[in-house]
This record gives C-alpha cells, structure tokens and sequence, in this order.
C-alpha cells in the first residue's frame, strides 16, 4: 500500500479512531470490523513468534511457522479491505443523495442504488472470509503455542468473534435494502453459515482459554 494521507491505514491511531468517532461516512463499522480483526491475526502471530525457536516446542515449530506465514497473508488482506470497505462505500454515499423529484430520476436512483449495494457487500463479505480463515488457526496457537501467551490466544478467538460478526452486519444493512432479493437471500445465507460455523468456535476456543487461566483459581480471591 502506497503511503497516501487517505489510506485510512497509513493513519496513527489516534488519527483513525477520532476519524471513525466523526460524522464522516468513513471508516464505519465493515472497516472497524476489518481492523480489528487484523489486530487478532497480528496477535496470533505474537504467539507463534513466543513460541518458534524455544526447545520447548521444537516438535511444533514447523507447524507454527507455516500458519505464521498464512496468517501474515491474511492479516494483510485485512488490511487492504479496512481501505476497500471505505473506497466501495463511497459510491453508495453519493446514490443516497441522488435526486428523486421526476419517474425517471427516481428509477435512475433504483438502479444506481442496486448496484452500489451489491458492490458495498462485497468487502464485508471478503473480510468475513479472511475472519474465518483466522478463527481455523487460532486454536493451533492456543493449543500448541507458547503458554505463557495463551491469553493472547485467547483475545484472537474474542476480538474476531466479534470482528465476523461485526463484518456480518455490514452485509446485513446493504442485503435488506436490495431489489434483487434472490442475491440478497444468497448473500444472507453465505453470511449466516459463516456466523452458525466460526462464531461458535471462536467462542469455545475463548472460552478454552478462560478455563484454562481460571483453573486452580476457586476461592483465591477469599483466601
């Protein structure tokens, strides 16, 4: 990615997070959703740079090292996407405000709005995809990675539970607003078979890892 002032990646943090708080129609929620969710896969790759050159988990170490290397990839999908979601909204920005006072300005705003749904769909639908490519990996690391980052593990599996589900709303919002609902139930059922699929096992391999840091725990607050 080139270093541009308006690629929203090439901003601090600060920078982003106040433009994301502003009235400005980007980034919104598909581009938080894509960011967050490439803040999982970095943290995954924390794990696995603990965890590769220590004898420890010498049996494991090519293991890691190769889901290391798709992870990069994939976190660096996301970060291309965090830009892709805000670029392709921007034609749905502008259909919103297209005039409506004749027939035909009105069926012109039909077409134009049909499109540009079906095209703002398709980043959050991609970002969904690298989410559940994530979520596959993440309990090698938590299970096979270095434990003293098993936490880190586990706030992967939370942050991109909520980043897929995040990025599903944003399919959601442009699928109910589309004429065509024969796409639209095609998109929503794609969605959804992610969400019943990697939700869940986000959730149980963040639930693996609370056990796990919790154990011996009982009573220790007491005494």
């Amino acid at each position: 990615m080139t270093k541009d002032s308006s690629q929203l990646m090439d901003l601090s943090c600060r920078d982003f997070t106040e433009l994301l708080a502003s009235k400005a129609p980007v980034p919104g929620g598909g581009g938080a959703s894509a960011l967050v969710a490439s803040l999982g896969a970095a943290l995954c790759n924390m794990v696995g740079n603990l965890t590769v050159g220590k004898k420890k988990y010498a049996n494991v170490e090519e293991e890691i090292k190769g889901l290391m290397e798709r992870i990069t990839r994939v976190q660096k999908d996301l970060e291309q996407l965090v830009q892709e979601d805000a670029d392709s909204f921007a034609p749905l920005s502008a259909a919103y405000k297209m005039p409506t006072g004749t027939e035909e300005e009105r069926a012109e705003k039909d077409r134009v709005m049909e499109e540009c749904l079906k095209k703002a769909s398709d980043a959050p639908m991609r970002i969904m995809r690298r989410i559940c490519d994530i979520i596959s990996m993440i309990g090698v690391f938590e299970s096979k990675g270095s434990y003293i980052a098993v936490s880190d593990a586990g706030v992967a599996a939370a942050i991109c539970s909520a980043a897929l589900r995040g990025a599903a709303l944003n399919v959601f919002i442009n699928t109910k607003y589309m004429k065509d609902r024969d796409y639209a139930a095609k998109l929503n059922r794609d969605a959804e078979e992610m969400l019943d699929i990697y939700g869940p096992l986000g959730d149980h391999i963040y639930s693996d890892v609370h056990a796990k840091l919790m154990e011996g725990q009982e009573g220790s607050i007491n005494g």
